[in-house]
């Protein structure tokens, strides 16, 4: 379960983000966050009875219309198309996951260059990220031998503990 200090964390993140639903689940237990959000109404109905009450010629705008399962039915495949890809690699690739909720930074400071890239060749205690949470800069360690196949998140992204940052092809 998070401490107290890492739930704050979380609420001023979530705050200070976009996103107005947040859910954390992990080992059973469940954090939920909502945003209050308050939603523009509209009167449908005076609008109306003015056009009716003044005819005005105003040209439609050109749209396109997609059909809602056609859609949906392409948003589906592509994600299935994106699973099967993650399980393949999931099967045969060590991945490297983050160990606390913070940002992600690839490099040691803007200027720098970046600890690793896809096609480095790390070893067990190559540091290959900093993970920033609650102003504690943490060096993240490979923990296998092996070469970086693929880099998962960006540098300035918020990271969830658990989440996969980098995919090793293990020697």
């Amino acid at each position: 379960m998070l401490k107290v200090q890492e739930i704050r964390e979380l609420i001023k993140l979530v705050d200070q983000s976009s996103i107005d639903e947040f859910v954390y689940e992990h080992e059973g237990s469940k954090i939920k966050m909502k945003k209050n959000v308050v939603e523009a109404v509209t009167t449908v109905k005076p609008v109306l009875q003015a056009v009716e009450a003044t005819p005005v010629s105003i040209p439609a705008p050109e749209t396109q219309v997609i059909a809602p399962a056609a859609l949906k039915q392409e948003v589906v495949s592509e994600q299935s198309k994106a699973e099967a890809r993650q399980a393949e690699e999931a099967s045969e690739l060590h991945k490297i996951t983050s160990p606390m909720v913070g940002t992600f930074y690839a490099s040691p400071s803007p200027d720098a260059d970046v600890y690793v890239k896809a096609g480095s060749k790390v070893s067990n205690d190559s540091i290959v990220c900093i993970v920033e949470a609650m102003k504690l800069f943490n060096e993240i360690e490979a923990e296998v031998n092996g070469e970086i196949v693929e880099v998962l998140a960006k540098s300035g992204q918020l990271v969830e503990y658990g989440q996969p940052l980098f995919l090793v092809k293990a020697e």
